[in-house]
C-alpha cells in the first residue's frame, strides 16, 4: 500500500487538522463516548474499593480499561476515515472481531511498551520524593532504582517506535491488513514528525487530564471535606478528558495514515461479524 509518490508530512498542518476535528465534532464525541467512558469510570470506582494500594492491581485496572477505550477508538477513527456513517452501533454495546484485530495490533505495536512500564512500576515501586534526598540513600532504595533504570530506558525507547507506528491501527479500524512493518515503510522519512506530532498530543492529553483531576478535587472537597465523593468526581472529569486526548490521538493517527497511503473511502466496507 504505498503512496506512488514519497509524501512528507507537515507538523503543524496534522496538529491544527487533527484538533480541528475533535472540536467539530464535540457532539459526536460525547454520544459515541457515553458508555466507554461509564465503563472505565466503573473500572476505576471498582479499583478503588478492592485496593488503594495495590500495585498489581492498579497494573490490572489499566490492562481492563484498554477494552472500553478500544471499543471507543475502532469507532472514533472510523468516524475521522469514514464520517458518522462508518458507526453503526454506539461503542461499548458490543465486541466485534474487528475489536480483536485492533487489540491485536495494538499488542504488536505497544505490547513491550506496557511490559516494561508494568516491570518498571513493580520493580521501583512507590519512591518518596523527600527519600531522594536522603544522605546516605537508602541502600534498598538505591537497588531498587538500579535495577529500575534499564527497564526505564527500554521503556523510553519502545515507547518512541511505537508512537512512529501506531497510525496503522487507523487501517485495522477500517479492516484493512496493516503490520507494524508497513507501517514503519510508510513512515520512512517521516518518523520524528509522526513521533513529534503523537508525542505533543499525549503531553497535553495528560497535563490536561491531571488538571481536570486536581481542580474539581480540590474544590469538591473543599465544599464538602468528604473525600469518597471528591474522588469519584475527580475521576469522572480526569476519564472524560483522557478520552478526549484518546480521540485527539486517535484523529492524527488517521489523518497521518490517510495522507502517507493515499487512502480514500471506498464503496463497500467489510462489516464486523
Amino acid at each position: 500500500m504505498l503512496p506512488p509518490t514519497p509524501v512528507k508530512l507537515s507538523f503543524g498542518g496534522v496538529l491544527s487538522e487533527s484538533f480541528r476535528f475533535l472540536f467539530d465534532n464535540l457532539a459526536l464525541f460525547f454520544h459515541l463516548v457515553t458508555i466507554p467512558w461509564i465503563l472505565s469510570l466503573a473500572l476505576r470506582i471498582a479499583g478503588d474499593l478492592i485496593s488503594t494500594d495495590s500495585l498489581f492491581m492498579v497494573l490490572a485496572e489499566k490492562a481492563a480499561d484498554t477494552i472500553p477505550t478500544v471499543m471507543f477508538l475502532v469507532a472514533w477513527m472510523r468516524v475521522t476515515l469514514l464520517g458518522p456513517h462508518g458507526v453503526d452501533r454506539a461503542p461499548g454495546l458490543a465486541w466485534s472481531r474487528r475489536e480483536t484485530a485492533f487489540l491485536v495490533h495494538l499488542i504488536q505495536i505497544a505490547g513491550i511498551t506496557f511490559l516494561l512500564l508494568a516491570g518498571f512500576t513493580l520493580m521501583a515501586g512507590t519512591i518518596d520524593p523527600a527519600s531522594l534526598s536522603q544522605t546516605p540513600l537508602d541502600p534498598e532504595l538505591a537497588q531498587r532504582e538500579a535495577f529500575a533504570a534499564p527497564l526505564g530506558t527500554g521503556f523510553f525507547i519502545s515507547a518512541l517506535l511505537a508512537l512512529r507506528v501506531s497510525f496503522g491501527l487507523a487501517a485495522t479500524s477500517i479492516d484493512l491488513p496493516f503490520t507494524p512493518r508497513v507501517s514503519w515503510a510508510l513512515s520512512r522519512g517521516n518518523g520524528w514528525k509522526i513521533i513529534g506530532v503523537l508525542f505533543v498530543v499525549f503531553l497535553s492529553g495528560g497535563i490536561a487530564t491531571i488538571f481536570a483531576a486536581l481542580v474539581p478535587l480540590a474544590i469538591v472537597r473543599g465544599l464538602t471535606g468528604t473525600n469518597l465523593a471528591a474522588a469519584i468526581i475527580a475521576w469522572t472529569a480526569a476519564t472524560l478528558v483522557s478520552y478526549a486526548g484518546a480521540a485527539l490521538a486517535g484523529t492524527a493517527q488517521a489523518i497521518i495514515f490517510r495522507r502517507l497511503t493515499g487512502w480514500r473511502p471506498e464503496a463497500a466496507i467489510a462489516p464486523a461479524v
